[in-house]
Order: C-alpha cells, then structure tokens, then sequence
C-alpha cells in the first residue's frame, strides 16, 4: 500500500487523477481550514475527485489537488475545466469555465438590453408628436418634457450603479429594474388606451386653440414615464458591466472574445433602436398608441423571461461595498490629517492588502494621500494599532479614488455630444412633422425619421469593425482607435451635424416663409438626412469609447457606478439641452413675441439655435483635446484586475 500526501491550494477545479499503479491507495488530505480527511481507491487505474464527491468530503470546489508521491510513483494530472477566480455560479460555488460564462450568457444578458432600447427608444423618439397630438402642449414644452425624461433615465443610472455595486449585484438589479420598466410600459399603454385620461381630440391647426391635458391626466403619464425612468436607469448601468463578467480577462481566449464586445454590444441593441423607430413608430401612428406602448411592455416581459432563463449558466462578481463609502472614507481622512505630511517613502503609507491586490501608487492628487499616513491617532490607548476606515484608510483604496477623480474631465466634455443628440429626438422630429415625408402613397411617420440616425450607426459599426480594426491592426499593431480617439471623433461629427442641422433649417424656413400651406410645406423630408447621419456616426464612435473608458479606468469595485457616471453624461447632456431651450426662449422672446424656439417653429428660428449648439460643440471639442492630452501625460501603471479587454485594444492614453 502506498501512502500519498495531498496538498490543497486555492485553484483551479476539475481534476483527474491517472495512476500508474494499480495498488490500493489511501489519499490523506489535510489543510489547516478543513482538517483531516481520507479518501479510498481500491483497484482502479484512474480516479477522479468530482465536485459532487468533493462537497460530499467537505471540499469546496476551488481547491487544486497537488500529489507528492511518497513511494516514487508517477502521477499525471490533466486539468479538465477551470473556475474564474472572482466570479462563482448561481450556487455560490466558483464558478467553472466549462459550464457557465461566454458568448451564449452574454448574449442573454444582450437581449434585454434589445428589449429596453426597443421599449424606451419606441415611446421617446415619438412621444413629442404625442405631447403635442395628443396631449396639446406647445412645442417647447413638448420637448422639454421628452428630455427630462430622458435624462432621469439616464441620470438614475448611478442610482442602479450604487445598488448594484453595494447591495443587489448586477443580476438582481437588472431583474427588479426591468420588471419596474414593465409596469411603467403598461401604465403608458393603459393610459393611451383610456379616453379619461387624455383631453378631447382637437382638430385645430395651432395647437395653443386646443384644450390641454389636465393635472391629472398628465399625473398619470408622468408617473407611467418615470417608471419607465427608473427601471431603464437600474437597468443600463448593470447590462454592460454583467456582459463583461462573462468573460475572463486572464484567459486569453476570453479575452480576444472580450476585444469585441463592446462594438457588438452597441451594433445589437442599434438592431432595438432600430425596431423601435421603423416598425413601433409606425404601430402606433397607423395602429394607435396603446398598441405601441402594449408590445413594448410585452416585449419587455419576454425578455425578462429569457434573461432569467440563463441563471444557470451566468458568472456572477460579488458586491464589495458601497462605492460612495469608499470615496467619502478617502476624502474624510485626508481632511482629517490636512496638516500632516506626506513621507517621502511611499513604503512608509499605510496598505493592508495582499500584493497581489495592491494598486500601483501615483502622485497625482497628493493631498489624497495623507489619508494613508499612520500617525499617533491611529495607535490605542495601549498602544496596539487600530484600523478606522475613516481616519486610516490602505494606498490602495486612495489610488481608486484617484482613478474615479481621473475619469471626471473626460465626463464633463462629452455631456455636450448627449446635448445635440437631443435635438434628433425633438426639434428634428418636428421639423419632419412639417414636411413632405410621402414616397408614392406612403407617408413615413415623422418619428421613422430617425432611422437614417441609426442606420448611421449600424453602418458606422459594420465598417469600423469589419474595414477599419483589422487595416489598422496591419498598420498600428493595434485594433483599431484608442477609446480617446473614438470619443474626439464622434465629438467633431457632432459638431458638423449641428452646422448641417442650421444650414437645412435656413432652406426649410425659406420655404415656410412663401408657403401659404399650414401643415405640410412642400420641401422634401430628406433634407434632414445629413444631420442625422453625421449624430447617429458620431454616436456610434463616442457610446463605444465611452462605454471602454469608463469601464477600463475605473477601480475594480467601482465599476458598475463608473459605468452609471457614463450613462449620467446622457442624462446632463439632455438636462442641458432642456436648460438651453429655456434660456433661448426667455432671451429671444419679448412682449409676447416668439423667439428662436417657441410654439410655432415656422416662426422661430431653430437655425440659430442650431448654430448656437454647433458654436458650443466646437468649443467642447477643443476643451476635450485638452483634457484628452492632460490624460496622455499622467500616465500611470495598469493594474492586472483592470484590465478587460485584449491587450491591443486597451488605451494608450492611461487617466
């Protein structure tokens, strides 16, 4: 009989044991944590510790058996699968490669996000018109209402961030907020359906001659709306972040798989948007609004049906604690020591994580290492040294409050990209309702318009990612534009779709002014096409880079939140527009005299306003370029937990 000593280490799982014996063996396991325990074999050429047998034993499914052999026998070990180190499965055990994680979960998780865009791009791109229609607000109104809106969708997103990162997960949050969008759908579809609660119809040529919806009905459309608000802001700021915890980013082929996402990510929920403002548009035009609003929260249970369909097969990160916390912890220290001064030692700060864990020191920001100075306040009474969050707080948890601080210029210069973007889903879509939009006996619904927008982006997408990555690969060694380099470019495009937004507006108020016709102005739709295109290219650049930077700089725990401060550049961006709007309203309009924007946009002057966002665009991007390079000096040292995608495609300019 021989005897084998097992060791067991934290690893990888799944081992078969090959003996090249076929004596009895008795297998002796000990290990600190879990004691002594034995295992028999008796006759076999091979064996194999499975997980089933391994819990039966009390082992927990991480370990990774080593065999030293104490009478000289050979044993070969064949690695069968391999867990993530930091994920586990829906059990909580780690989880294994093999069963869970890739493509097919990822895609699950894409689905919903299909679903939200379809369902909240379906209602916003088309509820100006239904304000307006419907509802008989004025056109400023009508068009401060859909970006608020949009914006609480966009800024509850640090809301979903903080839950998910702190308390929920992403799983969790993901599924309670999509619910809470279902209900919102159903409200709206309920409330379009029901004549109680929308004002009679009015066939008045202005609208100011119409009676308007009272308080209480648009109570009821304002609570349906924000429900929808809510549940997309929970719900955004998880999906992409869950996407990625399907892949592993220290396995290489995980990897490769990972360089790719986020341009599909993008392209597939596009495909939502895409549905949302051709078919959907069309639906509730021709059809009527409730059944629009009704399949958009059908479409949403669906897929919640098919995103808890995959709980299985998903890999799930633990929540590490309020991010918040984290931060205020930092900046609470370092006010507290304001007076102390920073060793010149960087050894000498305070760390209590295992190095493998630690965070690489920087010297940017050095006020904010003083919350890392040990000094006598931090000893007891007797002497022994004492840990207060508040007060003491290890180098590494500084140095992501400064990657958090790194990100903030970069998010203040593109809240002005979500700005223009806003005038696609609102006074572009009125200029559509005033012009000839009929191709043979077919007139496209003015919310369809924006297909050209999102045809933009697939098409912007395609190339970039079939012709522009690989060409740039043979050229820079790297696939393609650094995150930095896409968000400058969708900046500029903006900008010169704003230039072409003013310079369509000037031919389509020339033609308004010799018009006589109040409705319908005989100039073709089409000539709105260049500023869609050149937003929609834009969005597909800027979204993509965004959703990287965000996502690669920002500290491990964080990154969920991090996500949500992107999606709150949308949400600003379209608080900015509506702040605009009112500004230019109250400054160009005197003694009841219609300014730039108004009631009646054929007696406006949109293309000022138009102007006026090209001449902020411009100055925006020269501010990013200058951030851009202040990101390009301070470069610091990538830790191995932040990086997520292939090696090629991570950033050069490191904030």
């Amino acid at each position: 009989m021989a005897m084998l000593e097992v060791k067991a280490v934290r690893g990888r799982q799944g081992l078969w044991l090959h003996l090249l014996s076929t004596s009895v063996y008795i297998c002796t396991l000990q290990d600190p944590n879990i004691g002594l325990l034995k295992v028999e074999y008796a006759n076999i050429e091979s064996c194999s510790l499975s997980i089933a047998e391994r819990r039966l034993l009390g082992l927990p499914p991480l370990f990774l058996i080593y065999f030293i052999c104490s009478n000289s026998s050979k044993i070969m070990a064949e690695k069968m699968s391999f867990t993530v180190a930091d994920a586990v499965d829906y059990k909580g055990f780690p989880a294994d490669k093999s069963r869970t994680g890739g493509w097919v979960p990822a895609a699950l998780s894409l689905g919903i996000e299909i679903c939200e865009r379809l369902s909240t791009m379906g209602i916003a791109v088309n509820l100006v018109t239904y304000l307006g229609g419907t509802m008989h607000l004025p056109s400023a109104t009508s068009a401060n209402v859909v970006t608020d809106f949009i914006g609480t969708s966009f800024l509850l997103c640090l809301l979903g961030g903080f839950l998910a990162d702190s308390y929920l997960g992403r799983y969790r949050t993901i599924a309670i907020f999509a619910m809470i969008q279902t209900i919102g759908t159903c409200m709206l579809a309920v409330s379009a359906r029901l004549p109680e609660l929308r004002p009679p119809p009015c066939q008045a040529n202005e609208v100011t001659q119409c009676k308007q919806a009272n308080n209480f009905q648009m109570g009821i459309l304002y609570l349906s709306l924000y429900l929808i608000a809510l549940g997309t802001g929970g719900l955004k700021s998880s999906v992409s972040g869950f996407g990625t915890d399907q892949f592993d980013a220290k396995d290489e082929k995980e990897k490769a798989q990972m360089a790719y996402f986020f341009n599909r990510f993008f392209f597939v929920i596009s495909i939502g948007t895409l549905l949302a403002v051709t078919v959907l548009v069309y639906i509730q035009d021709e059809v009527g609004r409730s059944w629009g609003y009704g399949i958009c929260s059908a479409s949403m249970f669906v897929a919640i049906l098919i995103f808890l369909s995959g709980t299985e097969r998903y890999r799930y990160k633990k929540c590490v604690g309020s991010p918040v916390v984290h931060i205020c912890q930092v900046f609470a220290a370092a006010i507290g020591k304001k007076n102390v001064k920073v060793p010149s030692d960087i050894a000498l700060l305070h760390e209590d994580l295992p190095e493998a864990l630690q965070s690489h020191h920087t010297d940017q920001f050095r006020f904010l290492d003083k919350a890392s100075v040990v000094t006598e306040d931090d000893y007891g009474d007797d002497g022994s040294f004492t840990v207060n969050p508040w007060k003491l707080c290890p180098v590494t948890r500084v140095e992501e409050v400064k990657k958090m601080i790194r990100l903030l210029p970069i998010w203040a210069t593109t809240i002005m990209f979500w700005t223009t973007y806003a005038q696609m889903v609102t006074f572009s879509v009125e200029q559509a309702t005033t012009m000839e939009r009929t191709i043979g006996h077919f007139q496209i619904p003015a919310g369809s318009l924006t297909v050209f927008f999102v045809g933009a982006i697939l098409i912007t997408l395609a190339v970039y990612d079939r012709l522009v990555m690989p060409l740039w690969k043979k050229w820079k060694g790297k696939p393609g534009f650094t995150n930095l380099q896409r968000i400058a470019i969708g900046l500029f495009l903006s900008a010169m779709g704003m230039a072409a937004a003013a310079v369509a507006e000037v031919k389509r108020l020339s033609v308004a002014k010799q018009s006589s016709e109040t409705t319908t102005l005989p100039i073709t739709v089409f000539l709105l096409i260049p500023q869609f295109f050149l937003v929609g290219s834009g969005e597909a650049f800027i979204y993509t880079g965004q959703l990287d930077f965000f996502i690669t700089q920002s500290p491990k725990g964080m990154k969920t939140m991090s996500t949500g401060l992107f999606l709150t550049t949308l949400a600003l961006g379209f608080f900015l527009s509506s702040l605009l709007v009112y500004i230019v309203k109250n400054v160009t309009g005197s003694s009841g005299k219609q300014g730039w924007v108004g009631e009646n946009i054929n007696e406006g002057r949109l293309d000022c306003f138009y102007g006026l966002l090209a001449a902020l665009s411009i100055i925006n991007f020269a501010l990013f370029l200058v951030c851009a390079a202040w990101c390009r000096v301070k470069t610091v040292k990538r830790d191995p937990e932040v990086e997520i995608i292939d090696k090629e495609s991570t950033i050069e300019e490191k904030c």
